[in-house]
Parts: structure tokens; C-alpha cells; sequence
């Protein structure tokens, strides 16, 4: 797992805008490779991802992050240990400008090579950043919990894959690749792999989302549902310190 100062050091160099802090990550994507020799226009009929027959390589002339389901990146061999009974989740969210305002999913898929990604581990909620430009600002979720219904075990091999969704509406994956593990086999979180930005210039706040027909009977309800599971999130870290 890249530290945040390693992190930071990138970020000058670097077009996309979401890194999993903790539990880890796939590896690097923040890449934007492939354009023209302007540095900067897409190649004629690009899709997203092409394949560069000098370097053999994959390109990504819009960036790595766009690409579902983990942002271009494969599968890892190095593991995270994370908690049979749900565990933290920090993140970095402000890489590069227009995030001020972005949504994000939290979703877990199973086993080696998971095809569905689509087991929700909490409701989409959105993040209020100090800027529109780039900053760096972390907010960390302590308790994450399973999806409704999944039940696991020590050994099981999972991916959490992390959404952010741009003001435009454009998605940037990340995923991080875990076993799961019994809780007291898994490293301690705390200060050093799980906070909240809490100066003034870099403090993110917190937006509920829900939809409803009518305001006046459905919202209470929605609400409650919705805070009932966003606030132990919350609450837990508070208690944390």
C-alpha cells in the first residue's frame, strides 16, 4: 500500500482522483497515457482502453480510473486481511478538480475474480469537499459493514470495489483486493490507516441521499433508514478517539 506521503508526491503528476488509503489498493492507476503528441487530444475511434502494438501495451487516453470495474488495473496476489465482521475503509477523494461535490458506493464482490460487483455495503452517500479544485483531504468509514444476506469466513477471497461519482456524472473505479480474516487477525485500525480531515481548509462534510414521491410521508421514513445505518459509521469513529 503506497503511503500518503508517497501519495501526495504524485499527485502534481497525475489526472485521476480517488485512492484507497485502507484497506489498500490494486495498485497505481493514476495514469493518463496514449494521447496524441500534444498531450492531450484522444486518438481518432479510441474506446477508453487501446492497445499499443510498439509497446504492448494497454493505453488510456482518458485515464485509468474511468475503466469498470477497478480502473484498468488487474487483479492482485498480495491481499489485504479484513474482518469477517466488516472493517474500515479511508479514502482520499479530492485528486484532481471538480470533486467539491461527488457521490460514492461502496460495493463488494466475492470470491477470486468476481464478475458482480453489485453487493452494497452501504448507501450511496455524498461527500462535500472544501474546494472545487484539488485537495488533500482523507475521510475514513470505521465500520463497514457486509452486504445484507452475505455471510463469509476466514479464507475467503473478496474485492471492494469503491465508486466516485464526478459532478458530470462519470464514474472513477478502485478496488482493493482482500481475504477475510478473523477480526483479531487483522491489524489494529487507528490514527495511522483510519481519519477524518478535520482543518478547516481540508474538512469534508457529509450529504444524506435518498428519493421519495412526497416530502411530507416518505422522507421521515427514508430518513430514518438511511441514518440508521450511516450514523454507527460515524458514531464508531468518534468513539475511535
Amino acid at each position: 500500500m503506497l503511503t500518503s506521503l508517497l501519495l501526495f508526491a504524485l499527485a502534481a503528476t497525475v489526472t485521476s482522483h480517488t485512492v484507497i488509503v485502507y484497506p489498500g489498493w490494486r495498485g497505481n492507476n493514476l495514469h493518463t497515457n496514449g494521447t496524441m503528441p500534444d498531450g492531450f487530444s484522444v486518438p481518432e475511434g479510441s474506446r477508453g482502453i487501446n492497445w499499443n502494438e510498439t509497446a504492448e501495451s494497454y493505453t488510456f487516453p482518458y485515464g485509468m480510473q474511468w475503466m469498470y470495474p477497478c480502473g484498468g488495473m488487474p487483479t492482485s496476489t498480495n491481499r489485504t486481511k479484513w474482518p469477517v465482521t466488516g472493517g474500515a475503509v479511508t479514502i482520499q477523494p479530492g485528486w484532481f478538480s471538480g470533486h467539491q461535490f461527488a457521490f460514492f458506493y461502496i460495493n463488494l464482490g466475492l470470491g477470486k475474480e468476481p464478475r458482480n460487483m453489485s453487493l452494497n455495503m452501504v448507501p450511496v452517500f455524498q461527500i462535500v469537499g472544501p474546494s472545487n479544485r484539488n485537495y488533500s483531504s482523507t475521510f475514513c468509514l470505521p465500520q463497514v459493514p457486509l452486504p445484507t444476506n452475505v455471510t463469509v469466513k476466514p479464507g475467503d477471497l473478496a474485492t471492494i470495489q469503491v465508486i466516485e461519482t464526478a459532478q458530470h456524472g462519470a464514474a472513477l473505479y478502485s478496488c482493493v483486493d482482500i481475504e477475510f480474516a478473523e477480526p483479531q487477525d487483522v491489524p489494529q485500525v487507528n490514527r495511522s490507516n483510519c481519519w477524518n480531515s478535520t482543518e478547516p481548509d481540508v474538512k469534508i462534510g457529509f450529504n444524506l441521499v435518498f428519493a421519495t414521491k412526497s416530502l411530507n410521508s416518505a422522507a421521515p421514513a427514508l430518513l430514518t433508514d438511511l441514518i440508521s445505518v450511516i450514523l454507527p459509521l460515524f458514531v464508531a469513529l468518534a468513539l475511535l478517539w
